[in-house]
């Protein structure tokens, strides 16, 4: 079957070659309602520009695109000055986007991006990945960051969060802790449901079941559950939050009622933020470094728009951190101590 050619997206959607050459190349000189026109019919008559073409009349942009699903908090703040920091390193300009949880939004960007960008790192864990993949411009390197399960022909990034939840509840097992209450991230964020998986599965093999409560990633999650916690606090021994911000939320709950952390209840979270070892109690957690977590998409990146053929999933394990929250032992003259597994 012959392949479809820019004549055939231009007389499939009524518009003039150039019109189409201006919408697949990124310009902004387009109606939007025509923009999406043609980049459906491209995309349904499975339209790839021409090599040649494409490589004579497009010099290299010396920018990435990166997205991101939120912008809130010190997870995203780290992870962007370790961005920011290699791209520089490699004299590159960002071209940044937010989706704010709108998936329509992160899928109208991957069309936009075309033309601007080199290349674009993708951190979309809320979007359903056969989605994803399907709006992915074919001709931009793209290296994703902590999204759902992969079809092996991206080149990823990813969290073992699965692994690193485990971890802390053996950890929480570990000390005699029984009566553990996780706090999870959002239903729709992939990170937070292997984060929860990892959780019930490491439970279930120490004979455990540990009580579930929503959360949204969002310090105020973490006090709404903490207080609801008091009620019936006989019930509970440990807090394990899915990311540290719930967990600093529930933390600083605990601590205005009077509760002792760690003698009554532990509490531990997942990232390692900044905050982590500055507030006290000190808070355990599991280390991402963050930081170097967005340094690395970015070289990996880098990469691929050279032209690499390395398209592998590349896992990054989180490692046990455990402070004063969880280790009452530690504080014995090393107030902001820590010990790393």
């Amino acid at each position: 079957m012959p392949h479809a050619t820019i004549r055939d997206v231009a007389r499939e959607a009524a518009v003039s070659v150039a019109t189409v050459s201006r919408v697949l190349n990124g310009h902004d000189n387009v109606r939007p309602a025509l923009r999406v026109r043609v980049q459906n019919v491209a995309t349904r008559l499975g339209y790839v520009p021409h090599a040649g073409a494409r490589n004579l009349s497009l010099a290299r942009a010396g920018a990435i695109g990166v997205v991101l699903p939120d912008l809130h908090g010190e997870f995203f703040s780290e992870l962007l000055r370790g961005i920011d920091h290699e791209a520089s390193s490699r004299d590159l300009q960002l071209l940044l986007t937010v989706m704010h949880d709108r998936p329509g939004r992160g899928i109208d960007v991957l069309q936009t991006m075309r033309g601007r960008v080199d290349g674009l790192v993708l951190m979309a864990p809320h979007i359903a990945q056969d989605v994803l993949l399907a709006h992915l411009p074919a001709s931009l390197p793209t290296l994703l960051l902590n999204c759902g399960p992969n079809d092996g022909d991206h080149a990823a990034l990813k969290v073992d969060n699965h692994a690193g939840a485990a971890v802390m509840i053996e950890h929480l097992v570990a000390i005699g802790r029984r009566r553990i209450v996780h706090i999870t991230g959002p239903d729709n964020n992939i990170d937070a449901r292997e984060r929860r998986e990892g959780v019930e599965a490491a439970a279930a093999r120490a004979g455990l079941t540990v009580r579930i409560m929503p959360g949204d990633f969002l310090q105020e999650t973490g006090v709404a559950a903490a207080t609801a916690l008091l009620a019936d606090l006989d019930q509970v021994d440990a807090i394990f939050a899915a990311n540290d911000m719930m967990a600093i939320g529930a933390l600083m709950t605990l601590k205005r009622a009077g509760v002792a952390v760690p003698e009554q209840v532990a509490v531990a979270g997942f990232d390692d933020i900044p905050l982590a070892q500055l507030i006290s109690p000190s808070l355990t957690t599991l280390r991402i470094d963050t930081a170097a977590f967005g340094a690395r998409a970015v070289a990996r990146l880098a990469d691929l728009v050279a032209g690499t053929t390395n398209r592998t999933i590349e896992p990054v394990t989180p490692a046990l951190v455990t402070r004063e929250t969880t280790a009452p032992s530690l504080n014995k003259g090393h107030h902001k101590g820590e010990h790393t597994t």
